[in-house]
């Protein structure tokens, strides 16, 4: 299974990196005779997904070849602090990535301090929050609070039957880690309309004065890394492979995504109208808001 980052801006989008995450197991003595066959370098050791992404991150930001103001993932990695906390270490760039809905906040930060206690005939020391303090909520119970006032309805894109719109609202939080408060950021929440909605959410570092179509923006540019997918899939074989090999892997999957960013240019070219369901390689639905962006899956 591949972590890929993919690049989106005005001239079109396209997979930049790529990384094969190999299951714990496999670095196991059980599977140290599979490793010498299938010619694991030895240097490879266990990451998650969540750590190969901010590894892609930390190769990509130091080249400058590629330069982008927004980082957009989905929940895998919206949900992971070692990715989020490789995107904070670049000033500048802003995150948008999805969450689950149990994904715990407050809405007001606690204030918290250190308490010593004795354990084992040892002095330790804990941080804990301060009484009184509310205790947190889920971001969905969150978004079933919030008035009718604070949902705005926006158009995202044009398609087959008409536009596609959503709901929309955001709220300040304090995400909660271990029963402590962690990330302070937006809440986005994007809900279909109609009478059944269903709700979507995403956590955002975004700064305080951000416009609500900035982060509307944000919330649809997965679309390309989507697009990266179902054309590397369905046109350029990046599914059609067998092999056995650690660098045969990689060799197919660069071969599929150098395609993709050979077609690009050539389908500007010849005239071809490309679309886009977030404005990116097409004429966008907010032009201010577009700039490139790195998206992971």
């Amino acid at each position: 299974m591949g972590v890929f980052a993919g690049y989106a801006s005005r001239q079109g989008y396209a997979l930049v990196d790529k990384r094969l995450f190999l299951p714990e197991v496999w670095f196991t003595e059980a599977y140290a005779a599979r490793q010498a066959r299938c010619q694991v370098p030895a240097e490879v050791t266990f990451r998650t997904k969540p750590q190969l992404a901010a590894a892609m991150l930390h190769h990509i930001v130091p080249e400058g070849l590629l330069p982008f103001k927004y980082v957009v993932a989905d929940c895998l990695y919206g949900n992971s602090p070692d990715f989020l906390d490789a995107v904070d270490a670049w000033v500048g760039v802003t995150t948008l990535g999805a969450i689950p809905s149990e994904t715990r906040c407050w809405l007001q930060r606690p204030r918290t301090e250190d308490r010593t206690y004795i354990y084992k005939g040892k002095e330790r020391a804990k941080r804990v929050v301060v009484a009184p303090h509310s205790a947190p909520c889920a971001v969905a119970a969150v978004a079933a609070s919030l008035p009718a006032s604070s949902w705005y309805q926006r158009t995202v894109s044009e398609g087959t039957k008409g536009p596609i719109a959503y709901a929309f609202a955001r709220q300040r939080v304090t995400l909660c880690k271990e029963g402590l408060p962690e990330r302070p950021g937006w809440l986005v929440i994007k809900r279909t309309l109609g009478v059944e909605p269903t709700y979507s959410y995403y956590i955002s570092n975004a700064p305080a004065s951000t416009p609500l179509r900035t982060l509307v923006w944000l919330s649809g540019v997965r679309w390309a890394v989507e697009q990266c997918f179902e054309e590397g899939k369905t046109e350029l074989g990046m599914a059609q492979y067998e092999v056995r090999k650690y660098t045969g892997w990689h060799h197919h999957m660069l071969l599929s995504m150098l395609a993709q960013v050979f077609l690009w240019p050539l389908k500007g070219r010849l005239g071809e109208k490309s679309t886009s369901a977030d404005g990116v390689a097409a004429p966008p639905v907010i032009p201010s808001c577009v700039a490139p962006t790195c998206v992971y899956d």
